[in-house]
């Protein structure tokens, strides 16, 4: 059998990172697989994320492009080039059947790299409105995935393919109960709140004032923080609730290894809208309060938000209104009236794609031929 090497790319985020492992751990279980190389910035997330895989990490050291000229606009393309030859070096010492990239400026110059060595590439775009990286390259790729049926206007490729977003398969194997016993939860009502990998300000402030109220109605709270805002969180807390730390209806953690279990542990969520998120939301049939990113690329993350409201499948809470007042309230709408509830939860599952790595790898193995 003529074993193939594939290179795969995406980082700077979860929305870029989990994608591109879900599709890197799919290609492994492929028996026609020989090597993945995952590259991207050793700076970032998925440098640690990708530790533990049966991967090769490769680095590369890129950054987001300045908007106006400036000398950091120039010392950012020096950046891009040198980033590129790297990536020519690494194909030509590798020499992969194929790229996948998820985006991102992590992506772009693996992706030029892939051009300039005519290396067939295939890129996959997590948001309703398709990002910087994925419309200037798109002309490129041998086809695209999207999650979102409405993006396929928007990007100049004739092979569009709506998939979804790639998800790990232990969304679809793991147990709500399992879940809970792992993270010594019972088997009772449970929230999460989460700000992305990054974590989340505003939503953390609200946050900080329910804890105690929720938990006193017996209702289970994970809150991630995110690793740059755990230290103040926990701080405030110490000093509106000291006794939070020895409740047991309350998780509080800087980030989770394994957002999987999160996840499938929770009945409601409140989390930031960024597409990957929802969709894990919708694969664990989970009634989320979204509180969009009011400052992301061309507003991708409202137009997420309104797509799962519009859908019946969650409801929205501006950033610039998000208060722990307004938040339990929120939150109140599915504890206060579980019929409503279940029906969201229910909407939720029906946009959840499980087939979706199945589908990019197909159009991985296609765009060798």
């Amino acid at each position: 059998m003529d074993k193939k090497t594939y290179f795969i790319t995406g980082g700077g985020t979860g929305g870029h990172i989990y994608p591109a492992i879900a599709i890197a751990d799919g290609l492994l279980d492929e028996s026609d697989t020989e090597k993945i190389f995952y590259v991207g910035n050793p700076n970032n997330l998925e440098a640690s994320i990708t530790a533990g895989k049966n991967y090769t990490f490769l680095p590369v050291n890129s950054s987001g492009m300045p908007r106006k000229a400036s000398p950091a606009f120039f010392k950012w393309l020096f950046q891009m080039i040198f980033a590129w030859l790297k990536c020519c070096c690494y194909m030509i010492k590798y020499r992969p059947n194929a790229v996948f990239g998820t985006g991102g400026y992590v992506s772009a110059p693996v992706l030029a790299a892939a051009i300039t060595m005519k290396v067939p590439f295939v890129m996959h775009d997590c948001d309703a409105n398709p990002g910087l990286v994925t419309r200037r390259f798109a002309p490129f790729a041998k086809s695209i995935s999207v999650a979102f049926d409405v993006e396929c206007n928007k990007l100049n490729n004739k092979n569009c393919v709506v998939n979804g977003n790639p998800i790990r398969k232990e969304f679809s194997t793991m147990s709500k109960e399992q879940a809970r016993i792992n993270l010594g939860l019972e088997n009772k009502l449970t929230v999460c709140i989460m700000g992305g990998s990054q974590g989340a300000k505003r939503i953390n402030d609200a946050a900080i004032g329910i804890l105690k109220e929720l938990s006193s109605r017996n209702i289970q709270v994970i809150f991630q923080t995110g690793k740059r805002n755990f230290d103040d969180v926990t701080a405030q807390l110490k000093g509106i609730y000291p006794e939070y730390e020895f409740d047991k209806n309350i998780i509080v953690q800087p980030y989770f290894d394994n957002m999987t279990e999160v996840l499938k542990a929770s009945d409601i969520a409140v989390s930031r809208a960024g597409s990957l998120s929802i969709s894990e939301l919708c694969a664990c049939a989970i009634a989320s309060v979204f509180v969009p990113y009011p400052y992301a690329a061309a507003d991708h993350q409202r137009k997420n938000a309104k797509y799962m409201l519009n859908n019946g499948a969650g409801i929205y809470l501006e950033d610039s209104a998000t208060d722990s007042k307004s938040l339990l309230k929120k939150i109140e709408l599915f504890t206060n009236d579980r019929q409503y509830l279940y029906d969201v939860q229910l909407k939720a599952q029906s946009l959840a794609r499980y087939d979706g790595v199945q589908g990019i790898i197909k159009q991985i193995k296609n765009c060798r031929l």
